[in-house]
């Protein structure tokens, strides 16, 4: 049972996170959910699972608590559109090649 204001979401590899409600908000977590829902279909009964690892989750709770630039936030949502929930291995090459990815964004008109 989450605390009041707050609900649970599991990830791939069963790591349970708290998320404040007012986080249901952010753009990431709605594309989340909505990954979610196209990959496991609707809760029905069961726990929210979201198609990503810990460490992608633990990233995003960092994006989202820091109030990330929109750039960034814009290269991960997507990144989560194209289907791309991002495995553990891959997050640290993926956090070595922000630079490049908000930089394409930033000359984009």
């Amino acid at each position: 049972m989450a605390e009041k204001g707050h609900f649970v979401v599991y990830t791939a590899d069963q790591r349970r996170f708290v998320i404040p409600l007012k986080w249901l908000k952010n753009n990431i977590i709605r594309e989340l959910f909505a990954v979610a829902e196209d990959e496991f279909g609707p809760p029905s009964g069961r726990p929210i699972t979201l198609p990503c690892d810990a460490v992608f989750m633990e990233y995003v709770v960092s994006l989202i608590q820091r109030h990330a630039a929109k750039d960034l936030e814009k290269a991960l949502l997507m990144s989560l559109a194209t289907g791309r929930c991002l495995p553990t291995s891959n997050l640290h090459q993926e956090q070595s090649n922000q630079q490049s990815l908000l930089c394409s964004f930033q000359s984009q008109p």
